[in-house]
């Protein structure tokens, strides 16, 4: 059934994943993602932090995450860098 669809006739949520899953056919060892949870809704925000999960836990993918919601980054990160205005105001692990 979305195999014949175009990227642009996708959901805000399924567009998301296919961004995701054309940047994983290349087999980075680095996945930059900027600000994925972006116009998501709450259910869908779950399964990607799921995938960023088991990209980094068991694909052994480093992630760096671009995320205005310091929650779902905190779920994620080892390590955090928080920003106001262009500038790092907090350096620290996620905890």
């Amino acid at each position: 059934q979305m195999l014949g669809r175009r990227g642009g006739d996708l959901s805000g949520g399924q567009q998301q994943q296919l961004a995701i899953g054309r940047a994983l056919v290349m087999r980075p060892k680095l996945l930059v993602l900027d600000e994925p949870t972006e116009g998501i809704q709450p259910s869908i925000i779950k399964d990607i932090g799921r995938a960023i999960r088991y990209l980094r836990d068991q694909a052994g993918i480093a992630v760096l995450l671009v995320e205005q919601y310091l929650d779902f980054c905190r779920e994620l990160a080892d390590e955090v860098n928080i920003m106001d205005r262009g500038q790092i105001v907090h350096t620290g692990p996620a905890e």
